[in-house]
């Protein structure tokens, strides 16, 4: 079901039926800024499992997690470095994932994290009227494994087809390229992967002796 989330005005039936879906622990497609991601609620464990299984991805690849706003950082993150603070004030909304240590009380199965969850703060309006009624949702790129990343809806449904319950239709994804990847568990930042966000933006709001050298 591709549902329209192009207006603010008239979305809301478009959200609610998103909402139900993931309520219930179904996979849904929504848009972001980067590219159309394929979510479920992060702490259904049942649901995570689901959201792989569409994928096509096994728990060795844990999805991403979108958060609504910086502030959800706390209740998911511990020991997060001052950098990779920076990094979310001066990118969050936009996109940069930063992966950092999770909190060890937090009750979600996200596949084989080794202790550790990617968080992202989505620039697009509806992925975030969305996440401020869900929570946060594990999101991953809405393709099967291995195959272009979807910029439309159509995209999506035409490799992930009814697996899939709600697909969220906001035209094209303004961006394109996936989010930039950055690794803030260990003594220096990393570049995981390269994306929206260049190394340069980074180093500039981080300084050079911030990041390491290998940008992966």
């Amino acid at each position: 079901m591709i549902l329209p989330v192009h207006d603010p005005a008239a979305w809301g039936p478009s959200l609610d039926a998103a909402v139900d879906a993931v309520n219930r622990g179904a996979v849904i497609v929504l848009p972001t800024d980067t590219v159309y991601g394929v979510g479920a609620d992060a702490f259904s464990p049942p649901a995570v499992a689901g959201l792989l299984a569409v994928k096509g991805r096994g728990r060795q690849m844990p999805p991403p997690v979108l958060i609504p706003d910086v502030r959800t950082v706390d209740g998911l993150a511990r020991e997060v470095p001052d950098a990779a603070r920076a990094l979310m004030e001066a990118c969050w909304p936009g996109a940069l994932t930063v992966i950092v240590n999770a909190q060890l009380s937090l009750a979600w199965d996200l596949g084989d994290t080794h202790g550790t969850v990617a968080l992202r703060v989505p620039d697009h309006p509806a992925a975030l009227a969305l996440l401020s009624r869900t929570g946060p949702l594990a999101v991953t790129s809405a393709n099967r494994t291995g195959e272009p990343a979807a910029t439309t809806a159509a995209d999506a449904e035409s490799q992930l087809g009814e697996s899939v319950a709600v697909y969220l239709d906001a035209g094209d994804s303004p961006l394109g390229v996936a989010s930039t990847i950055v690794d803030a568990t260990g003594e220096h930042l990393r570049i995981v992967r390269q994306g929206g966000i260049s190394r340069a933006r980074i180093v500039e709001i981080v300084g050079e002796d911030a990041v390491a050298g290998d940008d992966g």
